[in-house]
């Protein structure tokens, strides 16, 4: 069986990854800020266990990642999906909440992979990691300094990380999700002028579900995937083709 890591797994994108990483046959390790959160998804599959961890404390998730080792004897999979927004422009950016922000999305991101990575390479069978990025990785938005930023950031990290991690036979690739039924969507989508506006951009005129974000995951983290590395994959409903 293989073994997957996934942070932010308490909910929204993490939860349906770490739903569609379980379909496929691995043992999640759960990780979220919120430990009651993560036991609730990892009580929902059929071989999980559960981790309290601030994804922008190295140590922590080392020995979280250290922990999973110990319990199931191998680190196959690392889907760093734990990140947050918060809408300000580059007027009014707190530069406490920009740096928060880039922690958790970037930071967190780095710091997922490389703890993984480190259990792959010692293991000498090669891996795979995916990040969540966003379409924000490539267009910016009025009033996402900070997200746009970050997710940018993550975009060059997954490219820089499969370069570094090419020669142990460790993928890495950057999924980008457009507008995406989540909590961290709720208020946007739950105003209907401004979900107007969003969804008047989506080709395919909806929302994703969490669950077809992670099915791109999956496909990245799965076999069939193994030649694929440095790679964005958007799940946007065409948001990106339009310009």
């Amino acid at each position: 069986m293989r073994t997957a890591v996934v942070t932010g797994a308490g909910s929204g994108i993490g939860a349906a990854v770490a739903a569609a990483l379980a379909a496929d046959g691995c043992h999640v390790a759960c990780l979220d800020l919120d430990g009651a959160a993560a036991a609730a998804t990892a009580g929902r599959l059929a071989a999980a266990s559960a981790h309290e961890v601030d994804v922008t404390d190295a140590r922590a998730v080392e020995a979280a990642v250290a922990d999973v080792e110990a319990l199931t004897g191998r680190v196959d999979v690392a889907a760093a999906c734990a990140g947050i927004e918060v809408h300000t422009t580059g007027y009014d950016v707190d530069l406490d909440v920009h740096a928060r922000i880039h922690a958790v999305n970037v930071l967190g991101s780095l710091i997922t992979a490389r703890a993984a990575a480190r259990r792959m390479r010692v293991h000498g069978e090669g891996g795979r990691i995916v990040l969540i990025g966003s379409i924000n990785s490539q267009v910016a938005l009025p009033g996402q300094i900070a997200y746009a930023s970050s997710k940018g950031a993550v975009l060059m990290l997954g490219k820089a990380l499969a370069v570094d991690f090419a020669p142990d036979a460790i993928t890495v690739n950057v999924v980008g999700p457009g507008i995406t039924d989540t909590p961290m969507s709720a208020v946007s989508l739950a105003d209907p002028e401004r979900s107007r506006r969003i969804l008047e951009r989506v080709p395919l005129g909806r929302p994703a579900d969490p669950a077809e974000i992670a099915a791109a995951v999956a496909f990245l983290a799965s076999p069939a995937a193994s030649y694929v590395t440095g790679a964005f994959l958007p799940v946007d409903g065409g948001w990106l083709a339009l310009g």
